[in-house]
């Protein structure tokens, strides 16, 4: 095995996503299924396509990569951590036979009948189109206004902004970076109205972000919502296409945050938050007038937990929506609720009084189940794995990460018909994790070692490659890039342990909430924990050379780690880390630390950046200058303490580069790490 190209493999792959099926719209008969797919594992031209009776087939292909792309739109694919170009998302009518979808601002249309893609006459660049549910209109965004247009190009509605900043029609930072609401705008059933949110982001503070690689460029002003200060003024209107417009009411100041939103056969419904984001409430509006009433609500002494998919109602007016109850996160249908342990994850869709949706079983799988009053419960993924789906009709699209790669089944009343074909890139190295429950705690874990390790022949350093917080889980069942990463540092002389500690999804809401106050010491213990376990389920880890790699959350607890042990730990390389918890943006911080002028030793606690004076051992912080999630001000005043303290450490700025550090740059990165970390571990 020949694993010296997997640098620049992972990079041209990035990270291994190109050449996948992604992004599926089945159309409620089952019979069409739409998505997207770039032309090789290599090739990051995304294009659109058709499988209908058993046969895939081209519906549009971009003539070349995006040029010059909208700024609304660089911001959007950044929040959705978009990683292609081209046709990189598009939406569909109710029976999924218009598709409309944008390349460079450019508004493109295509039937799935057959026929080319065509142009559709837009009023400047657009952003996030969406046609109608009857086919007959066309929404989208240009420089924040919102549009609606017949195919003909005849324009309906504009809803134009008051003020420079204003928008309508798109989600503000904190909703589309934290709350998973990456949408401004939802079309009523029949098509006549719309719910059209408008954002005013002025009461943001105003941060700046410059490009110190090219000191002739002016910098740009973005509003950015730091932990305590004011978020973006968010109102709701419900407006029909002949201009009519209606504010939504409801209880504003005591519910600041518009977490979700949706127009089903039953009205619209949209679920608020209070800032402590301690009480949701799910409330039905009245488009005609803009009154809203209760419907339910959860309440919860840390944070209710925004389940993706959820509030949501079948067919026949039943709710769906989670259900918390000793240590489990279940989902309740009506009267049914799902069995105590099996964690719910997402709500994928209702198709009539059918419920898709994907819950964690065990430490290291998640599935997707079907739920229906007659049929009851049923798991419709069958191999080992990570799985999610897209449902239509009797058809559900099962998307799964396995032990052997990605594959994409088309299943029919749940026997597979068919499959999509996924071109990802051969990565070069086959993982070979040991799948382990470690200490009192059963953390999952999973350990690396080198294809050519004999055991008892000599011990190996070791590397945690954590990331271990809130949203994400690397300790899995499933040949993902960051397994695929951790068995390339295997094969570099290093035993790689991952640990999903507490503050990790997929346990429960008691696992999920033990971080609440403190983000950093009870992880750090899981690591620790973990460590010690590990070695002594494998001796021949040795444990007077540990080192641990992380990005983003994972890099401050890299950084934390060093710090704080560094009789555990000898050496740490923390990317894009949030060092002071008070530059990180109000919803996704004061979930879990509380507003910082009213807890501020939370926010000490989980900030390593009060523990500079510690640092005895090899720290490498790396952050991209074009970071606008994690400003590179967070590495910049940590090294400005380090520095101060008289600390010895290595900064790499990656110039040009955002929080996904994508391109060449993250090849490069690994071949750094790697010599940065043999240099202070021995490897």
């Amino acid at each position: 095995m020949d694993i010296s190209a997997f640098p620049r493999r992972f990079a041209l792959s990035r990270r291994f996503s190109l050449g996948a099926p992604a992004r599926f719209a089945v159309s409620p008969d089952g019979r069409r299924v739409v998505f997207t797919r770039t032309r090789g594992g290599l090739d990051p031209l995304g294009e659109l396509w058709l499988y209908a009776d058993g046969r895939e087939r081209l519906l549009a292909s971009p003539e070349m990569a995006d040029g010059p792309i909208p700024e609304a739109e660089r911001i959007r694919r950044e929040r959705a951590r978009e990683r292609t170009e081209g046709i990189v998302s598009y939406a569909t009518d109710r029976d999924v036979r218009l598709v409309v979808h944008t390349v460079g601002g450019a508004l493109h249309a295509v039937r799935t009948s057959g026929g080319p893609s065509f142009p559709l006459p837009a009023v400047g660049p657009a952003v996030d189109a969406r046609p109608s549910p009857d086919g007959r209109h066309v929404a989208y965004v240009s420089e924040g206004a919102l549009r609606v247009m017949a195919l003909d190009g005849t324009e309906r509605l504009c809803l134009a902004p008051e003020a420079p900043e204003v928008t309508y029609g798109l989600a503000e930072h904190a909703a589309a970076e934290s709350m998973g609401r990456r949408r401004g705008y939802w079309w009523a059933p029949d098509g006549s109205a719309l719910l059209v949110a408008r954002v005013d982001p002025t009461p943001m503070p105003l941060w700046h972000l410059g490009d110190p690689a090219d000191p002739a460029k002016p910098p740009r002003a973005f509003r950015y919502p730091a932990a305590g200060t004011a978020n973006a003024e968010v109102t709701l209107h419900a407006v029909s296409l002949d201009g009519g417009r209606t504010e939504v009411l409801w209880e504003r100041a005591e519910f600041e945050y518009l977490a979700t939103a949706h127009w089903d056969a039953h009205g619209p419904v949209i679920s608020v938050q209070s800032r402590d984001q301690r009480l949701s409430r799910v409330l039905a509006v009245d488009p005609a007038t803009g009154a809203t009433r209760p419907l339910w609500q959860r309440q919860d002494p840390a944070w209710v937990e925004l389940v993706p998919g959820t509030p949501a109602r079948t067919a026949s007016g039943t709710p769906v929506a989670p259900w918390e109850k000793d240590g489990t996160r279940g989902l309740e249908v009506g009267d049914y609720r799902t069995p105590d342990g099996l964690q719910l994850a997402e709500v994928l869709g209702t198709d009539r009084d059918r419920v898709l949706f994907t819950a964690w079983d065990g430490p290291f799988e998640r599935h997707v189940y079907s739920y229906e009053p007659e049929t009851g419960l049923t798991r419709l993924s069958r191999q080992p794995g990570v799985h999610t789906a897209a449902m239509g009709g009797p058809t559900v699209v099962l998307d799964s990460q396995t032990p052997n790669g990605h594959t994409v089944t088309v299943l029919r009343d749940g026997e597979p018909v068919g499959t999509l074909r996924s071109l990802v890139a051969d990565p070069l190295v086959v993982p070979r994790p040991e799948f382990l429950t470690l200490g009192g705690r059963e953390l999952p874990g999973t350990l690396f070692l080198p294809s050519w390790h004999e055991p008892g022949t000599r011990k190996l350093p070791v590397l945690l490659f954590p990331y271990s917080g809130p949203g994400l889980r690397l300790a899995v069942r499933a040949r993902t890039w960051a397994a695929c990463v951790a068995q390339w540092f295997a094969e570099q002389g290093f035993a790689v342990l991952t640990v999903d500690g507490r503050g990790t999804p997929g346990r429960g809401p008691v696992w999920e909430k033990a971080v609440h106050g403190d983000q950093l010491t009870p992880v750090l213990e899981d690591q620790i924990d973990g460590l010690r376990a590990a070695a002594a389920h494998c001796p021949d880890l040795d444990l007077g050379r540990v080192g641990i790699r992380g990005w983003s959350f994972g890099g401050t607890l890299a950084a934390a780690a060093v710090l704080r042990h560094p009789e555990v730990f000898h050496a740490a390389v923390s990317g894009a880390a949030p060092s002071d918890q008070r530059l990180y943006d109000t919803h996704w911080k004061e979930r879990f630390l509380g507003h910082p002028d009213e807890q501020p030793e939370n926010y000490a606690r989980s900030s390593t950046i009060h523990d500079a004076p510690l640092l005895r051992r090899p720290l490498l912080l790396v952050h991209g200058m074009a970071d606008d999630n994690v400003a590179a001000a967070h590495t910049l005043r940590m090294s400005a303490a380090l520095l101060a303290a008289g600390r010895p450490h290595s900064v790499l700025p990656l110039s040009g580069a955002t929080h996904m550090a994508g391109g060449g740059t993250a090849g490069q990165l690994l071949l750094f790490e790697l010599n940065f970390l043999r240099n202070a571990l021995g490897g």
